[in-house]
């Protein structure tokens, strides 16, 4: 028996004689709850396997809430009358099952056996020690950054995550959020790399209709979107300079003017920004603002390379091994001894981002059910070979030596701009100028 602890939220908990019957036979802990208040400090309080709803009395906004808190509770609705529209929904936003009476007992048990076997499979996890927001730490200074995760997460202070590209710096981010007394609320993210310079303004900020050519419409920006929430800035340091010092304004005085607009609009948000640059180093080439990044960087958490913490490699490796095989409908393979010590000596330039590609395409490309260390496919990872002769020419310039070896990396990587940025340790739009430059 695995289920434990269950909680049933409808307008008349004490309707659903069927399953308390056979809930009683399995000796688990049951809870009632009648209102939306009951229900979420049951979940606070207890750690609840199975929650039962109604969709018709609340059953919608308590999924939503358990999902948007990352909670691993799983959801069960059971409705009188339903239509197929609904229990799509449901399922589309991440509920365990849905049942429409009149079913049978034997509907029940075969749900609740299904039940049993989701759960024991998210209670295993061999080598790991895992909480409910999915982060892995088995080294002492992971644990450490956990612990201050969950202090940091209390405040509305701005956080600064630093770390090298594919450490996790947005999980982290998600992490804050959940814990955080937000977590009911938004979490939007705006990749601050990905947006051209001339449209970043009103992403933030939002736009009038007809503030510019083909604004056609009102629109609103992210910090209005995140209001009461948590909004993400990833790759802060990309920012143009020269909106900088309106977003400093938003940040201080958490108000701002859509673009195109003259009223000012108040917000409430909690800021959480990313970077894999040393900011320091934007600073002192005049990229970035120092008053910002004070503002921004009222608690800094700095996310270490995964070679500095091998005890978390092999919990990671297993966890994306167990996850991509039950993905992929494939019976639950092991890593043999060598294979453990092959993952733990490489130096995984790409770090956990780079762990997972590595132990998916192992996955996909080994039937077998035990993967051997020469089916680790590490050398596909090494994009940057060196050169048979480690002279340079005399009298090369470092200008022209970075340009070869931009050039030569983007050939490698056969044109992909993405993953040569995350060869060289650059961001994409760094990339993007100097190949300008280059024409």
């Amino acid at each position: 028996m695995t289920l434990e602890n269950v909680v049933i939220f409808d307008k008349a908990p004490n309707h659903h004689i069927e399953l308390e019957e056979l809930l009683r036979k399995r000796k688990v802990t049951l809870f009632r709850a009648s209102s939306q208040e009951e229900a979420d400090e049951l979940l606070k309080l207890h750690s609840i396997d199975l929650v039962v709803c109604n969709p018709h009395f609340g059953g919608f906004a308590l999924l939503k809430r358990i999902k948007a808190q990352q909670n691993p509770s799983l959801v069960l609705f059971i409705a009188d009358h339903s239509s197929i529209e609904e229990a799509i929904e449901a399922m589309q936003l991440g509920a365990f099952h849905y049942l429409s009476k009149p079913f049978t007992k034997e509907s029940i048990d075969k749900i609740l056996h299904q039940a049993d076997t989701q759960i024991q499979s998210l209670r295993e996890a061999p080598y790991t020690t895992r909480n409910k927001y999915q982060l892995i730490a088995e080294s002492e200074m992971m644990r450490k950054l956990l612990s201050d995760v969950c202090k940091a997460a209390k405040s509305s202070s701005s956080v600064l995550i630093s770390g090298e590209s594919g450490t996790g710096k947005e999980v982290i981010a998600q992490a804050l959020h959940a814990q955080s007394p937000r977590q009911s609320q938004s979490f939007i993210k705006v990749n601050c790399a990905a947006i051209p310079a001339t449209l970043l303004e009103s992403e933030f900020f939002g736009h009038e209709k007809g503030a510019f050519t083909g604004a056609l419409q009102k629109k609103m920006g992210r910090f209005e979107l995140a209001h009461l929430g948590t909004l993400l800035l990833d790759e802060i340091s990309e920012i143009p300079l020269e909106l900088q010092a309106k977003l400093l304004r938003a940040v201080q005085e958490m108000e701002f003017e859509r673009v195109g607009g003259v009223s000012s609009i108040q917000v409430d948000v909690r800021l959480i920004s990313t970077s894999n640059r040393p900011m320091k180093e934007a600073i002192e080439q005049k990229c970035f603002r120092e008053d910002l990044y004070y503002r921004l960087n009222v608690i800094p958490i700095h996310l270490p390379p995964l070679r500095e913490r091998k005890e978390d490699i092999l919990p990671l490796a297993e966890f994306f091994l167990k996850r991509l095989c039950e993905e992929n409908h494939y019976p639950i393979k092991r890593l043999c001894i060598d294979a453990k010590r092959k993952l733990t000596a490489y130096h995984w330039p790409g770090n956990i981002r780079e762990l997972a590609n590595v132990i998916e395409r192992s996955v996909i490309m080994n039937p077998e059910p035990t993967l051997e260390a020469h089916q680790i496919y590490l050398d596909l990872c090494c994009p940057i070979k060196e050169s048979p002769s480690s002279t340079l020419p005399v009298g090369i310039t470092l200008k022209e030596l970075e340009k070869r070896l931009i050039l030569q990396t983007l050939a490698q990587e056969h044109n992909n701009r993405t993953k040569t940025a995350q060869v060289l340790d650059i961001s994409l739009r760094t990339l993007r100028n100097k190949l300008r430059s280059y024409k």
